[in-house]
């Protein structure tokens, strides 16, 4: 039962990034939910305590983090552009780039 009550935090943290990260824009909102439900049906089936399981579980963490740390709404301003408001989350938050050295390391 300890695996079913982990993967249902899982869940629901990043659930909990979506909703704010996407907060009052709808279409994201109803999207990002109808995404993580389906990625976390996709592995409905995986044996409790398996690596599989594990990497799932990991996996499902790092989306929270990214989803609420990397990225920013942005929201149209009456003049007709963008306005991106990050938060003190965001602070220091960086994407790396890689690099053509890093890229031939991963082959």
């Amino acid at each position: 039962m300890a695996a079913a009550a982990e993967g249902l935090a899982a869940y629901r943290a990043v659930l909990r990034a979506a909703r704010r990260t996407f907060a009052g824009d709808q279409l994201m909102l109803k999207e990002s939910a109808v995404e993580i439900r389906r990625r976390f049906e996709d592995h409905r089936g995986l044996a409790p305590g398996s690596d599989e399981a594990a990497r799932a579980l990991a996996d499902a963490r790092d989306a929270a983090h990214f989803i609420t740390h990397m990225i920013v709404q942005a929201t149209r301003a009456p003049s007709g552009s963008f306005v991106v408001k990050p938060e003190s989350v965001h602070a220091g938050a960086t994407l790396e780039v890689p690099s053509e050295e890093i890229l031939s390391k991963l082959k």
